[in-house]
């Protein structure tokens, strides 16, 4: 049975330094947020900006991460950039705890830098810690 994929033109896949896969994480404005929900995984798109060793992201007050009784909670955040033409690419991904940041004069900094893609109240902001960032370079 075929996948419909061939291996010729296959890219090598090479481990990124994690200096390197944050700087990738930061030059996208877009990423996936994975998390437990009731007891099932949830993945979000969501706008980010990388801030020292965090990940930021606004989430809406009843949002399902902030609702959840485990905050902060283990995450995933997930972005890439992928060319399926060229079969070339990247894919960083970050674990650590999200916190909803609850300082005023930081969480305004954050809602300055930080506008939302969604037409939803998002006035919370979430940081997300870098404990585990692993990444993967796809090309010839």
């Amino acid at each position: 049975m075929s996948s419909g994929f061939s291996r010729v033109g296959a890219g090598r896949m090479t481990e990124l330094p994690p200096g390197e896969a944050v700087e990738l994480l930061a030059s996208v404005p877009l990423g996936r947020i994975g998390f437990s929900h009731r007891a099932l995984p949830v993945i979000r798109p969501v706008n980010h900006l990388v801030d020292s060793a965090h990940i930021v992201i606004r989430a809406h007050a009843d949002s399902a991460l902030l609702r959840n009784p485990l905050v902060p909670e283990v995450v995933v955040f997930e972005a890439d950039h992928i060319d399926l033409q060229l079969r070339t690419g990247w894919s960083v991904m970050v674990t650590g705890r999200a916190s909803q940041v609850t300082d005023p004069l930081e969480a305004a900094r954050y809602q300055r830098l930080l506008v939302p893609w969604s037409d939803m109240d998002m006035d919370q902001v979430v940081r997300i810690s870098m404990e585990i960032v692993t990444g993967y370079r796809i090309g010839p």
